[in-house]
């Protein structure tokens, strides 16, 4: 094996053990609780491809490409953590040839395939097993089409590492600032002729939100799909928009509602302990800067509740219970505040809000008779 593609594999593994160790507490628990939820996606997961091929050729590649997708994605989560940054930039001082960087791209990238790859198979064995009747005049070709969306997953996870070694590769290079100060920080001056409320704004603005849409910090896209994901899933959960069980799109509103919170009040909370070292220094108050920084996560998941509490209750459906919408209100509030509010270590806030997603699914499924 080349020396480079010792290093990446070698990298990767490193940096797949250190996510795995961070992420113990929440896969325990995510685990003891959804275990039966999980079991269920694990046998459903190869259908949509083995049942599409007897559909026609259109519906089939439409699966094929969705399950492509979806073998790639957990690559596209974890392309960070397979390639930082630091070692990119190191890497544009190697004479590495685009040939050994693709093959090193292809191999780093399986290894996260394959665990797909293995799980889709495993789902293919039960459906094999079970043997229905729709199964058994298309079984080579459903095979074949999984297979075929394994590969093709493949590559866009290699595309995907790909895209982070090239599109690194020639970072534009910040211009000079013209005056003696820094360009991280804005001048003093220009915050103490201000009056105190637009102080602290143009403060929050330049410490705490901008900083979520800068470099490689994509905390403003994931809250905006959040944000997109948490609205959808209320509007199909109480107008029953789509052609589910009420329950589960009530699973996937309450479960989109607290995490759009929780993702949220940590992003601020690393902002936050970032900060401190500076914001000790500074002659002003930081604790209604803080204050402002860890109430604006709360404002998204006041937007999903309001459209929620219209459709609940200016336009409710029929047979709904009136009662446990409010109270599905008032706990999906208290849910919310409880992740701001509370200081939790990091196995505690797992299990707050994994309750709070159990809770809020609990009440939401009685809310219809």
């Amino acid at each position: 094996m080349h020396p480079y593609i010792r290093y990446r594999t070698q990298m990767a593994r490193h940096s797949l053990r250190q996510f795995l160790a961070s992420m113990v507490n929440s896969l325990e628990i995510l685990g003891l609780v959804f275990a039966p939820v999980m079991l269920g996606l694990l046998a459903f997961l190869a259908m949509p491809v083995m049942m599409s091929v007897s559909h026609g050729p259109a519906l089939a590649s439409a699966a094929i490409a969705g399950q492509a997708l979806l073998v790639a994605l957990p690559v596209a989560l974890l392309r960070k953590r397979l390639h930082p940054a630091d070692a990119v930039a190191w890497e544009r001082t190697l004479p590495v040839a685009p040939a050994l960087g693709w093959r090193a791209d292809l191999l780093v990238a399986g290894r996260i395939v394959s665990w797909v790859a293995a799980i889709s198979a495993v789902s293919a064995v039960i459906w094999l097993y079970q043997w229905p009747a729709w199964l058994r005049p298309v079984w080579g070709r459903s095979l074949a089409a999984l297979a075929a969306a394994v590969i093709l997953g493949w590559v866009l996870a290699a595309a995907v590492v790909a895209a982070r070694r090239l599109g690194l590769r020639n970072p534009r290079i910040p211009r000079a600032p013209g005056r003696m100060e820094s360009a991280a920080a804005p001048a003093a001056s220009e915050y103490t002729a201000r009056p105190l409320r637009p102080r602290y704004l143009a403060l929050w603005r330049r410490l705490f939100w901008l900083p979520c849409w800068r470099a490689e910090n994509k905390v403003g896209i994931q809250q905006c799909v959040l944000l997109l994901a948490a609205l959808a899933g209320a509007l199909a959960w109480t107008r029953h928009a789509l052609p589910l069980p009420r329950a589960a799109l009530g699973l996937f509103a309450s479960a989109a509602l607290v995490l759009l919170v929780d993702r949220g009040d940590k992003a601020v909370r690393e902002q936050a302990a970032a900060m401190a070292p500076s914001l000790a220094m500074w002659p002003l108050a930081e604790k209604p800067l803080l204050f402002a920084a860890r109430a604006f996560p709360l404002l998204p998941g006041a937007l999903v509740l309001a459209v929620a509490a219209a459709q609940l209750l200016a336009w409710p459906a029929s047979g709904l219970r009136h009662g446990l919408a409010v109270l599905w209100l008032c706990a999906a509030t208290a849910a919310s505040l409880a992740v701001v509010v509370m200081p939790a270590a990091p196995r505690g806030r797992v299990v707050l809000v994994t309750l709070s997603i159990l809770l809020l699914t609990a009440i939401g499924s009685e809310l219809w008779h």
